[in-house]
């Protein structure tokens, strides 16, 4: 044996196969130990909190589950389909899946548009940008709680909006109206969550070559054809990434008509799947029909990305 072979040996990464070929062990940690030791706590996060929780969920779905006192030994069989049957025959629950419906037909398209039209406009040198930039911002930052109370006083039978619209206010109020409480709800999330999406906006259109609207500019295009030839197609993919994050934050809908409408009123208008997975199963003590209406809207926002994926193109390069 030579010394190089007598020093690769001892350090025991590579050994010989029986045809005399040397081969090279892989450690059981990867090539790079230390950056699986630091992905490691939030690994133990991503399953603690998202994945153990669904697998549950996905438990609970499928067996005639009741919450009993701990250390308690109780029968929970399986019952199969027979929760999502419930749920599905359920008009609270088909109510709830149409509301939010129409909380993502006026959200999602009202978002995308306002924020690549208001981040087109500060991303360019105008007086006062970086105080607008934060203006639009403080509403996603500040707590739902606090912004109600000035929802409640501008949507209210005598706010200020009625009061400005006099005869042409609707009765009952917005609020309080079966057919304007989630139109309204809304609009305040749009309101509120602007700012985070502007911002998506303002990183991608850095991006953007300042090239390609020069040229624009030389074949005489205008600023409303450079926004449409130049400027959208260059943010693609932050427009994809707006879509999927405003539809999963509208699928999620709670905190909102919870505040705004005192718990989905008025008579369910506003109640929305997560809520109503809020009133069954801790309300009501029905965690397993919960949890079949919350399969139902995962597997539903699912279906709803991968349609918005293949026509906005987010699969393209």
């Amino acid at each position: 044996m030579t010394v190089t072979e007598s020093r690769t040996s001892s350090a025991g990464s590579p050994t010989r196969a029986p045809g005399g070929r040397a081969t090279r062990r892989r450690p059981w940690l990867g090539r790079n130990p230390i950056g699986l030791l630091l992905s490691a706590p939030y690994l133990v996060f991503v399953i603690a909190v998202f994945a153990y929780p669904l697998v549950f969920a996905v438990y609970m779905a499928f067996h005639d589950y009741f919450f009993a006192a701990p250390g308690a030994q109780v029968d929970r069989p399986f019952v199969g389909l027979d929760n999502f049957q419930t749920v599905l025959s359920d008009p609270a629950v088909i109510r709830s899946f149409g509301n939010v419906g129409i909380f993502l037909l006026i959200n999602v398209p009202l978002t995308v548009v306002l924020s690549l039209v208001l981040a087109t406009a500060l991303n360019k040198a105008v007086r006062g940008r970086t105080f607008l930039r934060v203006a639009y911002y403080v509403p996603y930052v500040t707590a739902s709680v606090a912004v109600v109370g000035v929802w409640l006083f501008l949507f209210s039978g005598g706010g200020l909006v009625n009061q400005i619209l006099g005869p042409l206010a609707p009765d009952p109020s917005w609020l309080i109206s079966p057919t304007w409480a989630m139109p309204t709800i809304a609009l305040f999330v749009t309101w509120k969550q602007l700012g985070f999406y502007i911002l998506l906006y303002l990183a991608a259109l850095q991006s953007v070559s300042t090239e390609l609207y020069e040229a624009a500019s030389t074949d005489g295009a205008g600023a409303i054809r450079k926004f449409f030839s130049v400027t959208i197609p260059g943010v693609r993919p932050a427009t994809v990434l707006v879509l999927l994050l405003s539809t999963v934050t509208g699928a999620n809908l709670f905190t909102e008509p919870y505040l705004l409408t005192g718990g989905g009123g008025p008579n369910g208008a506003s109640t929305s799947p997560v809520l109503l997975m809020y009133q069954k199963g801790i309300e009501q003590g029905n965690p397993d029909t919960a949890s079949a209406i919350g399969i139902i809207l995962v597997i539903g926002v699912l279906i709803i990305a991968f349609i918005q994926r293949k026509i906005a193109g987010g699969d393209e390069s």
